[in-house]
């Protein structure tokens, strides 16, 4: 190297090799080109073929070289019979190689090649063959509909033999047409028993959920369990998960007709108006999901952090309990009289300790015992079960409802204050009563209800999609569980739902686990549940009227304690970690919730979680990378500072992501602090620590841009121009190909000429650093 090169770095690193001008030609991976010789890009090097071919490094392709027979070395013309691998194989299918080299030319071909007679030349056409071009025919309406996916489905069916039809994608769509065609008389009594255990165990459950969550008639919890499970079964990919109204989903509706009571649109004794609010935000959620799930975002479940979803839960389950406490302690109606109702769950508690004095001992006494026979049966349930499973077949809290509603009756518990169910009617005189949600007359209701609707969808769909990842469909083999399906089914059954002013319905782990422990294993269990409560609502309901209304408020107490018990196993974790965020985030739901209300709660953990997933997104994750001492290996070396060493006028930099319009933003300073300081840890009030001759060379590693928007190609364009003015020399690692989306924006937005052209974008970080040297060392011998 020329003494005379200002830049030339005092101790050559190991991997910037001392390379004259004059060798610039020969370096054995084709950096340049000499007069004689035109050198290749670093796109054609990477598809050039041969004995010559560089080294395999990280961007080298794996299929291409291990498939793409032409490339080996040709020992002589024609037919070849001897040898491990004769005769020559065909060549591949085009899609296994590179689109636009020379490899396509000659599978083109060598098709046509086969296409000829074995006797060679041009074969004459068969008597009565038309030779006229072929004309295309027009597409179909069906053949405009396929997407690309199901057209790259029907060639690999064809490759494989298996027949492609519309039955096939109909199958995958509805998957009822799958089951129900496997479906055998062996299953049924399997079915039917889980059917029978959920619907002793969750029918009253509906009707506790609707009459002391909800405030809408009993019977809309238990239109709930016949149409949503039914529909479910129809059109879901969980064969084993139960769907049905849950207790969260139940209070949102209630808040939303409590809301419109304060708002003076109704009483707090307005049924009708209360089951036709109930259905519109059924509906309102239903249209939701299914609008998500047409538009195939099922990715939305990831969205919400489980902080945010454990401490909502257990704010649920707090307000929930604490809500129950009121009618258990038999002071319903003077908590209507002091209108403490619509309060919230720090004013409700207040209340109930200053009137404990005025409970009514005869319905707390029932409460209590339903809430310790239920908690007792359930441990000991969860204790037997590993060595007895026919613990989970027992009922236990059917029978708690059965025996309570007939000591009710016996003894006339009704007549010595203690509150019962009543007549258990549809608001409107007759069942099934069919209102569209949608129609312009209620647009009042839904324009109070979308934002309610909005987080019943989203935290049912969550639900609903941990309850199905656990259970899985191994049912049935070619039932594939997936989230957009899940949404589409969920929609539709809401809408349905919805239309017979039903409570919204989702998955519940529980009840799947419960339907998949005792039996059920196909949705036919689902079917024969909404079976079931259609008989209840027939001819079962007038035996409900001496139902205890202090039962079904430990029923939900049940629940509520479900919610809120395993928050102190994640506090422990959280804790162990030093989460501080997560239980920040926690505590904040939680205390907003119990001191102003459900839906304060809800909005700002909502928008405390899409605020970390934006400050997520839009952070650029840019890395100066150190090389480990006498390898060719580079890492983070802000995570080594110790153990690496930085390369003399080089600053080489990883970024590990897509960029885009989200990412980007911060990208130029986070940069100019990599340059000032080496790292992007350091404040930016200190002086600057590197000097301006430490970035020479800025070599950029982008085998993590997998996308490249034009966002981020405009700013990263605007970056290398800004290099380039300062007199930097600007070098590219580990690039995508030629023919992928980033390779194409990179040429095309000039980023390309820019760098210097194709010769500045190499195979990997060490090829950079030795072509830097050699344009520093040209430049040395020009001087």
């Amino acid at each position: 190297m020329a003494a005379g090169n200002p830049h030339a770095p005092t101790n050559p690193s190991g991997l910037r090799q001392s390379i004259t001008a004059g060798s610039y030609g020969s370096i054995d991976s084709g950096l340049s080109s000499s007069p004689d010789q035109p050198g290749t890009g670093y796109f054609d090097r990477r598809h050039s073929a041969g004995p010559s071919r560089p080294n395999p490094t990280e961007a080298t392709s794996l299929l291409d070289s291990a498939l793409d027979f032409k490339e080996h070395e040709h020992v002589h013309d024609g037919p070849c019979d001897h040898g491990t691998f004769s005769p020559r194989p065909t060549s591949p299918r085009s899609f296994l190689c590179g689109s636009g080299s020379a490899r396509d030319g000659d599978s083109a071909a060598q098709s046509e090649s086969e296409a000829e007679p074995a006797t060679g030349g041009a074969s004459a056409p068969a008597e009565g063959q038309n030779n006229a071009p072929r004309q295309r025919r027009p597409k179909t309406w069906a053949a405009r509909m396929r997407s690309k996916k199901m057209s790259t489905s029907r060639d690999l069916a064809e490759r494989h033999g298996i027949r492609d039809n519309a039955l096939m994608y109909m199958s995958y769509y509805m998957p009822v047409l799958v089951w129900a065609r496997e479906y055998s008389w062996s299953y049924f009594k399997g079915d039917f028993v889980a059917a029978l255990t959920v619907a002793g165990m969750y029918v009253p459950m509906a009707l506790s959920l609707a009459d002391n969550l909800a405030h809408v008639p009993p019977i809309n919890g238990l239109y709930s369990f016949v149409f949503n499970p039914f529909i479910y079964a129809l059109l879901g990919s969980c064969p084993a998960m139960v769907i049905g109204p849950e207790a969260a989903g139940s209070l949102l509706v209630g808040t939303v007709i409590k809301g419109s009571v304060d708002k003076g649109e109704g009483g707090d004794n307005d049924a009708i108006l209360h089951a036709r609010i109930c259905g519109i935000v059924a509906g309102l959620a239903g249209a939701m999901v299914l609008i998500a799930g047409v538009a195939r975002l099922g990715f939305l479940d990831s969205v919400l952090s489980r902080p945010f979803l454990r401490g909502f839960i257990s704010a649920i389950g707090a307000v929930i309990a604490v809500d129950q406490l009121i009618p258990e302690l038999g002071l319903q109606k003077l908590a209507e009289e002091a209108r403490v109702g619509h309060a919230s769950s720090v004013d409700k508690l207040w209340f109930i300790l200053g009137n404990l004095d005025k409970a009514h001992t005869l319905t707390f006494t029932v409460a209590a015992t339903s809430f310790v026979v239920i908690m007792v049966c359930r441990e000991i349930k969860r204790r037997l079960q590993p060595r007895y499973p026919g613990v989970a077949y027992i009922p236990d809290r059917f029978l708690v409802v059965v025996l309570s509603a007939f000591l009710t009756y016996y003894f006339e518990w009704d007549k010595a204050g203690v509150a019962v169910l009543g007549k258990v009617e549809a608001a409107s005189g007759h069942s099934f009563t069919f209102r569209w949600p949608f129609k312009w007359s209620n647009m009042v209701y839904i324009r109070e209800a979308t934002s309610t609707a909005f987080l019943i969808a989203l935290l049912g769909f969550f639900e609903s999609s941990v309850a199905a990842k656990s259970l899985g469909g191994a049912s049935f083999a070619e039932i594939q569980l997936s989230p957009n399906r899940e949404l589409v089914a969920l929609g539709v059954a809401n809408i349905v739902g919805g239309c017979f002013m039903s409570l919204p319905g989702f998955g519940g782990y529980g009840r799947s686990k419960v339907n998949r422990s005792t039996g059920g294993r196909t949705p036919m269990s689902s079917i024969i549940l909404s079976g079931l409560t259609l008989l209840c609502i027939a001819f079962c309901l007038p035996y409900l009227y001496y139902l205890p209304k202090p039962v079904l408020s430990s029923l939900i107490s049940v629940v509520a304690w479900s919610l809120i018990e395993e928050c102190p196993h994640d506090i422990s974790f959280f804790l162990k970690i030093h989460a501080w965020n997560e239980l920040g985030l926690m505590l904040t739901i939680l205390l907003t919730t119990i001191f102003f209300s459900l839906t304060f709660g809800m909005a700002i953990g909502v928008f405390l979680s899409l605020l970390q997933v934006i400050r997520h997104a839009t952070r650029p994750r840019i890395q100066i990378l150190g090389r480990i001492p006498g390898t060719n290996r580079f890492e983070n070396a802000e995570a080594n500072p110790d153990r690496l060493e930085f390369i003399e006028g080089c600053l080489i930099v990883k970024i590990p992501e897509p960029l885009t319009f989200a990412n980007t933003g911060e990208l130029k300073t986070r940069l100019r602090r990599l340059e000032l300081y080496g790292t992007s840890m350091a404040h930016p009030a200190l002086p600057r620590l590197r000097r301006e001759d430490s970035n020479r060379n800025i070599i950029f590693d982008i085998h993590g841009v997998t996308g490249l928007d034009g966002s981020g190609a405009q700013v990263l364009e605007e970056i290398v121009r800004d290099y380039r003015q300062r007199g930097v020399r600007i070098f590219f690692s580990r690039v995508p190909s030629r023919d992928s989306k980033v390779g194409r924006t990179l040429i095309r937005s000039g980023i390309m000429d820019l760098a210097g052209g194709e010769d500045h974008f190499v195979n990997d970080v060490s090829e950079a650093l030795k072509l830097s040297e050699v344009e520093e060392g040209g430049e040395g011998v020009l001087n």
